[in-house]
């Protein structure tokens, strides 16, 4: 298997912008500070396993343009990037596996990770378990606490040829993404394994289970 891709699906962490269900109950400020410390661990996390060249990286970005993105990605030591667009969460991921197919052209055949941003308890061992996992599966899907997932990952197979399956007829922030996404593979007989349920912080209550665990 060649050496995965990382997408991290990320928002430019701006105040006002980051967090607002959170923001209701911590403050515009302390909803800002939590974002950017959740968006470093993960960078944290992700760069530990780049510098072992166990995977590559690429930023997902949105809220800023293209200028500002590549001095953002300097910043943060990432050299790869591409805006998210518009569209719901579904249309912006197949956005992206459709650029770096575009523009990978010696690396299509690689399987994609995406991760979020909210996930204050990131551990390199999940995204090692999710490499791991892809070997035998062709997606690998990291359950989150709200009916969503905190990860999804693709074999290279899957991508080439089932690219729209995995977000069609899927209604977005629902409590029944994971479901729909689930039976939108089994209809395909895409074989699916699975991380450990986590929280994915976006709000307050989020917050006070991750902060108790």
């Amino acid at each position: 298997m060649n050496k995965p891709l990382l997408i991290i699906m990320t928002k430019w962490p701006r105040y006002g912008h980051c967090k607002t269900r959170l923001s209701k109950n911590v403050g515009k400020k302390n909803a800002l500070l939590i974002q950017i410390m959740m968006l470093q661990h993960t960078i944290l996390v992700a760069k530990s396993l780049f510098e072992k060249n166990i995977l590559d990286i690429s930023l997902a970005i949105s809220g800023i343009g293209s200028n500002s993105s590549k001095r953002w990605c300097q910043h943060l030591g990432i050299r790869d990037f591409y805006l998210q667009g518009k569209g719901s969460l579904g249309e912006r991921m197949r956005r992206q596996i459709l650029t770096h197919q575009k523009h990978s052209f010696l690396k299509k055949d690689r399987p994609l990770i995406f991760i979020g941003t909210d996930l204050p308890n990131l551990c390199h061992i999940e995204l090692l378990e999710t490499i791991s996992k892809l070997k035998s599966s062709e997606v690998v899907i990291g359950p989150s606490n709200d009916g969503g997932y905190w990860l999804i990952a693709f074999s290279s197979t899957v991508i080439s040829n089932n690219l729209f399956h995995p977000f069609i007829d899927i209604q977005w922030s629902s409590s029944n993404v994971l479901q729909k996404t689930i039976d939108n593979l089994k209809k395909i007989n895409i074989r699916i394994d699975y991380l450990n349920i986590k929280i994915d912080v976006d709000n307050i209550h989020d917050l006070v289970k991750v902060s108790n665990g």
